[in-house]
């Protein structure tokens, strides 16, 4: 009989030595990922020009004179226009091709799948040259300018819109209880009254979580919208990037916490409303 066998405090404590494990295991994740976001934050303040630590002092200067920047004003006005547009076009097609996929027998739904959801797999900088390619050979085709314009940023960042939304609304259709359904089309419900009362409210979550990741990825895409920007048509990510080809001083942590701020607002927002935990 072997001495752990004879100890009663034995057993106990090696499940408290694990449970302890797992708490530092889990705690080491949330600093490795946590870490940099604090330093951004903490950063935005520092005094001097050039990051040194310990800082000289504290200041918010550097937010004053990233509002003072006209370039990250418009650009976080064409951000925000294409965010909005790219969502409002990106997520109804992803919704429709999330239950065609799901609730439609098409022959071949997995490759069709795997199809949309490509953009997701793509590095992304790979992704905005061969759509860079594209438009200059869809510019040639249509003679009509594509590149720069509203319109062309919008279409390339429905592209990202739509790979979300299908992902995160078949998640919710996998999860659906059909029998809501059932007993409303046996009551006489036609189908499209059956999708307006009964599918699409019991689909919120994922629709209103799908419309959320959509707007923060499109929001926030600098690679497939760095080559198709042009001169009064510039995205923040964009503009960011060249204020640091000439700038190296915390004005662009400052713009990175008010989007930090931005983003985490409405996440808690939309997490008040949907529990977002349910369907990511």
């Amino acid at each position: 009989m072997s001495v752990a066998s004879l100890s009663p405090a034995g057993p106990g404590l090696s499940a408290r030595l694990g449970r302890l494990a797992v708490l530092a295991t889990v705690i080491l994740a949330y600093a490795v990922v946590f870490a940099p976001i604090v330093m951004v934050v903490v950063t935005s303040v520092f005094d001097q020009e050039i990051v040194s630590f310990p800082p000289d002092g504290l200041t918010l200067r550097w937010y004053l004179n990233a509002w003072a920047q006209r370039d990250f004003a418009r650009g976080f006005l064409t951000s925000l226009q294409i965010a909005l547009a790219a969502t409002a076009i990106g997520v109804p097609l992803g919704t429709a091709a999330a239950l065609a996929l799901v609730r439609a027998r098409i022959p071949g739904s997995g490759l069709i799948n795997t199809f949309l959801l490509a953009p997701l797999a793509v590095p992304a900088i790979v992704a905005g040259s061969a759509l860079y390619m594209f438009t200059l050979r869809a510019e040639d085709w249509l003679d009509m300018d594509i590149k720069a314009t509203l319109g062309g940023l919008v279409a390339a960042n429905v592209l990202i819109t739509i790979p979300w939304t299908v992902r995160l609304v078949t998640a919710s259709l996998a999860g659906l209880d059909r029998a809501a359904e059932e007993a409303a089309a046996n009551l006489g419900a036609r189908p499209f009254t059956v999708f307006r009362r009964i599918t699409l409210p019991m689909l919120r979550p994922g629709i209103v979580a799908a419309a959320l990741f959509s707007f923060v990825a499109s929001f926030e895409n600098l690679e497939l919208n760095l080559l198709l920007v042009g001169p009064g048509r510039t995205t923040l990510p964009v503009a960011m990037l060249s204020y640091l080809e000439f700038r190296m001083d915390p004005t662009l942590a400052a713009v990175a916490t008010a989007q930090i701020v931005m983003v985490t607002i409405l996440m808690l927002v939309t997490d008040r409303f949907v529990k977002l935990s349910r369907i990511v």
